[in-house]
């Protein structure tokens, strides 16, 4: 019995070192796709195959100077843009990639009298860096994201987000029960074109 104990516990360790791991939401940033105080699962394996793709939704660790607490270090972000692409805001209204208006209805946040955020209460015109990810809260007005430093540094390097600072892909929310759902990307990220 101790073996079998000793086995089940050095197990458990590998998979969340390795593999799996839950989070929970500290913040309102990702609101209503993630709100206060849910938990979600996150694949830590996936992206020693590929990197992140625009549209999901990555925890990674955050710069020191993204951090108002220092003891914060991960954060949940949706990329919105990798390695080339052209992100501006906004073209009627909306943040278009390589050229491509981003239907974002689908996760911005919306209060409680119907009234969504904007894609950005700034404008920005960026090229993302190789190796790096522009990432976005949903809740765009409560979001220490790539936009927000975009705006304090105005600098790229420091707005964007290192690929190999991706701990792993959030893909389902665990907790609260009634809250379990797929964090799946959404259906316009499929119209974005490869940069040129």
């Amino acid at each position: 019995m101790p073996i079998l104990l000793g086995v089940a516990i050095v197990v458990a360790l590998l998979v969340r070192t390795f593999v799996l791991q839950s989070f929970w939401i500290p913040s309102g940033s990702m609101e209503h796709t993630l709100d206060l105080k849910d938990r979600v699962l996150v694949n830590k394996l996936v992206y020693d195959f590929r990197d992140p793709e625009r549209g999901e939704v990555i925890v990674f660790t955050a710069p020191n100077d993204w951090r108002s607490d220092p003891n914060e270090e991960d954060f949940i972000k949706r990329v919105i843009g990798i390695g080339g692409d052209h992100v501006v805001c906004c073209v009627d209204g909306k943040i278009t990639v390589n050229g491509q208006p981003l239907d974002e209805s689908e996760y911005l946040y919306t209060n409680d009298d119907g009234v969504q955020d904007a894609p950005s209460a700034n404008k920005f015109d960026v090229v993302v860096p190789e190796g790096r990810l522009w990432v976005m809260g949903d809740h765009r007005s409560a979001s220490g994201d790539s936009r927000e430093n975009f705006i304090r540094f105005e600098s790229i390097d420091r707005s964007t987000i290192a690929v190999d600072a991706v701990i792993g892909k959030a893909f389902v929310i665990i907790w609260p029960i009634d809250r379990w759902r797929w964090l799946a990307i959404p259906d316009t990220f499929a119209d974005v074109p490869e940069p040129t």
